[in-house]
């Protein structure tokens, strides 16, 4: 059965904009995208617009309720305060919080993940509610035993999701996992969603020893930087996901062109972890598949994929010092068919084009100063908010829709497991 969705505008993305636009929909696919006066009005939805599902390239699901622990400590001291209230709470906790998570990017309209989770509660709540990914099982240490544990987790989290999200291993960065542990999640992934060169406190462990994090690290500091040390162990390559990349030089940016690296650029974590301004037109130009991603509520205030939006373009153009380093539409490119490419998704999703998902996000730029129409993508980056999205559709289905879609028990657990962590409850039973 086909059905029809319209808009004053519709951002395809691999296209100019389409003015009163429309796109038809049949079994989960998209079967056309035209103007409402080839397809019909259908369901029509003034004011707004309709572009491709969001794809938040780097999340993690299960700190959905982390907001503001440790604001303003450095880098290291950070992580370790992040280290010990997360052993404060068990899976239910996990699960609730990553419920939550999931909640919140849908109601933001991002149809699809790439989350590195600790626990692997993200997967059976992405699962749940629909929201379609990658999820990376996180991996810490040297010991190879940790290979296999996680390996097995991942099996049973293949059990009990039926297969609906992709699984795979995520070694969390190159000051936590030793080299040996990489190439293991390296040969068992298709995406290996990682973090790298992300602050000066790992650059200065990894390269001298020293700093904070030299409290928290198990691996022997190699010497160099985290980009050199990769490259030196021949551990970039397509398959790498990359996030941060903020202490990257015009060379480490040329290693990770030259093997085909993946990145998730995250200006807000970045910019309120006081790491920097990652060189984003730098890695653009070198040809790098870049796409754009929220981080967490523990380092970013939220999923909202608009404000991430935002904020690369102000980076960008505080960082040149140019109001034309990056335009509203690039951003918008970076959160849609830029991070499908990064994820190796954007055969599939990405964009409205026929046979692709039929993965839509409906905004409404109703009563904004936006509107009247001028130019509709910098209107949605710039006028866009999680309470703007009217309508979440992944493949086709559902996923929310303002007014009629209430997660209030998620928020009421999440916020349960939120007491735990600030030590308000005692910490959860291990099981």
């Amino acid at each position: 059965m086909t059905r029809v969705l319209s808009a004053d505008w519709v951002l395809p993305i691999e296209g100019p904009p389409i003015a009163e636009g429309a796109v038809a929909l049949e079994d989960g696919r998209i079967a056309v995208v035209g103007t409402r006066a080839e397809l019909g009005e259908g369901e029509r939805f003034d004011g707004a617009a309709i572009l491709p599902g969001l794809v938040n390239a780097h999340t993690h699901l299960e700190y959905a309720v982390y907001a503001g622990f440790g604001d303003g400590l450095p880098f290291g001291p950070w992580l370790a305060l992040h280290i010990e209230r997360k052993a404060r709470i068990g899976w239910e906790e996990f699960l609730a919080i990553a419920r939550l998570g999931a909640a919140e990017c849908l109601r933001s309209g991002v149809t699809t993940v790439a989350d590195a989770s600790y626990s692997g509660a993200a997967a059976v709540a992405m699962r749940e509610l629909g929201l379609q990914g990658i999820v990376g099982l996180e991996i810490f240490g040297s010991d190879p035993a940790r290979l296999a544990e996680v390996e097995e987790r991942r099996r049973a989290l293949e059990v009990e999701t039926g297969g609906a999200v992709e699984l795979a291993i995520s070694p969390h960065a190159p000051y936590s996992v030793s080299a040996g542990l990489y190439r293991g999640a390296l040969a068992t992934s298709r995406v290996a969603i990682t973090h790298v060169a992300e602050s000066d406190d790992e650059l200065d462990y990894l390269a001298r020893g020293d700093g904070p994090i030299a409290r928290v690290s198990e691996i022997e500091p190699p010497g160099t930087t985290p980009v050199r040390h990769l490259a030196a162990e021949g551990l970039l390559g397509p398959s790498v996901l990359a996030a941060h990349c903020v202490k990257v030089d015009e060379e480490e940016i040329a290693l990770l062109a030259g093997r085909d690296v993946a990145v998730a650029h995250c200006p807000r974590s970045n910019a309120l972890l006081g790491c920097g301004i990652a060189p984003l037109a730098e890695l653009r130009a070198a040809g790098l598949r870049v796409g754009l991603g929220t981080d967490s509520p523990a380092s970013a205030p939220s999923f909202d994929m608009f404000e991430e939006a935002r904020t690369a373009v102000y980076a960008a153009r505080a960082r040149a010092a140019a109001p034309d380093a990056l335009s509203a539409g690039d951003a918008l490119e970076l959160a849609t068919l830029g991070s499908a490419r990064a994820l190796g998704l954007d055969g599939g999703i990405g964009s409205l084009a026929p046979g692709k998902r039929a993965d839509l996000t409906v905004v409404s730029l109703a009563g904004s100063p936006y509107l009247p129409w001028e130019d509709p993508a910098a209107a949605v980056v710039f006028g866009g908010a999680p309470e703007r999205v009217e309508l979440t559709l992944v493949a086709g289905e559902e996923r929310y829709r303002k007014g009629t879609t209430a997660w209030h028990e998620l928020r009421r657990r999440a916020e349960s497991a939120r007491r735990r962590l600030l030590g308000v409850l005692p910490p959860a039973p291990k099981t």
